[in-house]
């Protein structure tokens, strides 16, 4: 990919702001739910249900979900998400202040959430190629921007925010969650408006789905981005289901040492979504994507072999580095190359691929320490890392890539400028 000088449309400010408000909102909630559920009972599997149900939308309704977005108008999609999330936290927040919150409750709302951010997430994913008219320069630079505000937001301010809030009362971080996406809302509603997607004539909602599906499966080089977050979170939720053990037992870490130990591997993930884009054009998309997954492998190999917290937190920082870079390179070219009508499908396919690995992984990490020994994970984990250096070399290789946005090119010409905004409708 070569470099692009031209700037950012106006437009693409407020989706940015947008989604960093509610990346704050989402880090407030993320941290208020659980510390919510554990002052209503201490039971693990209870806690656990609230945790998981945030989950369930993307293994139950992931194509399906995408298959309804590439339906509707991308725009109204988000909004209306967003402002839906925000009056269903006001319901816990009423129960809250009622002293009516329960487990389920919270489960349902986590749920909802989900679903919520499945629609808007898929939107947004497929709003911003048409935004920046699939310029590949262009959209690394709008998605390393994008990542690195969520993980500033969502990483580091969010949760020690939810948790100062929830001092103040368990209704405020809802609330303020609450703010933030109604904020978000009003932000996405005054973006300018883009062409419907085409709809395929006579065919069903599930026929849909499946075809999206299918272009994945069918592509090599969508079904190589599909794979590196699959597998990787094998690969990560082995380690996370471990880590604060193997952190406490091996390393001498204490709870605040974990935090910074956590803190570490965000500000890799800064760094990595900061330079992705440079990355990119010295290597190829294809070389860099390689070079993130060997990285990301033989830092988990170092925090395997880590002797002490430090080197263990420097190993964490260079496999956030790797992630951070990964998490914009490889949607940008997904964004770049997929045709405008399958992009909800298409990412929706990927990100419920991710999703469903996610258990897979935990419960290897934690039945290879218990076969085992504490170590054991991280040793698996680099190794399916690196493993995945090899696929990746092969499947999303720079001939391949760059083959891939030639064909690409005809129907979304990179040399396009930008089309004017438009003054917001009325939906």
């Amino acid at each position: 990919m070569t470099s692009d000088v031209r700037k950012l449309p106006t437009g693409f400010g407020r989706l940015w702001t947008a989604q960093t408000v509610s990346s704050l909102g989402d880090g407030v909630t993320h941290a208020a739910l659980p510390l919510l559920a554990l002052t209503l009972t201490r039971d693990p599997m209870a806690l656990a249900v609230v945790t998981a149900a945030g989950t369930l939308p993307w293994l139950l309704f992931g194509v399906l979900g995408g298959a309804l977005v590439d339906r509707w108008d991308r725009r109204r999609t988000m909004w209306v998400a967003d402002t839906a999330r925000a009056v269903l936290l006001a319901i816990p927040a009423a129960a809250a202040a009622l002293d009516a919150l329960s487990i389920p409750l919270l489960a349902a709302v986590a749920f909802l959430l989900g679903l919520g951010g499945l629609f808007f997430d898929t939107a947004a994913t497929a709003y911003l190629p048409d935004l920046l008219r699939r310029d590949p320069a262009l959209l690394e630079r709008a998605n390393s921007r994008l990542r690195g505000a969520q993980t500033a937001m969502s990483g580091f301010a969010g949760p020690p925010a939810g948790s100062a809030l929830l001092a103040l009362g368990r209704a405020v971080p809802l609330l303020a969650d609450a703010v933030s996406f109604a904020l978000s809302a009003l932000l996405v509603r005054t973006l300018p408006a883009m062409p419907r997607p085409v709809p395929e004539a006579h065919e069903s909602l599930l026929r849909q789905a499946r075809a999206g599906a299918s272009y994945v499966f069918r592509d090599r080089v969508l079904l190589g981005l599909a794979l590196r977050p699959a597998v990787g979170n094998v690969a990560f939720l082995a380690v996370e289901t471990v880590l604060a053990l193997f952190a406490h037992d091996r390393l001498g870490i204490d709870t605040f040492g974990f935090g910074l130990l956590l803190t570490a591997e965000a500000t890799g993930g800064l760094l990595g979504a900061a330079i992705a884009s440079f990355l990119g054009r010295r290597l190829g998309t294809g070389t860099a994507l390689t070079c993130t997954a060997a990285v990301e492998g033989l830092a988990i190999l170092g925090l395997a072999a880590a002797p002490n917290p430090y080197v263990a937190g420097l190993a964490l920082a260079v496999c956030g580095a790797g992630m951070g870079a990964t998490m914009v390179l490889a949607p940008s070219l997904r964004q770049a190359i997929v045709p405008a009508h399958l992009m909800g499908r298409v990412a929706s396919t990927s990100r419920m691929l991710s999703m469903c690995a996610a258990p897979i992984g935990a419960f290897l990490g934690g039945w290879l320490a218990t076969a085992y020994d504490i170590r054991t994970p991280l040793y698996a984990a680099a190794g399916l890392l690196l493993a995945m250096t090899a696929v990746t070399a092969s499947m999303t290789s720079n001939r391949r890539v760059e083959a891939a946005l030639r064909a690409a090119a005809p129907d979304h010409p990179a040399s396009e400028e930008p089309a004017p905004e438009s003054a917001p409708t009325l939906l």
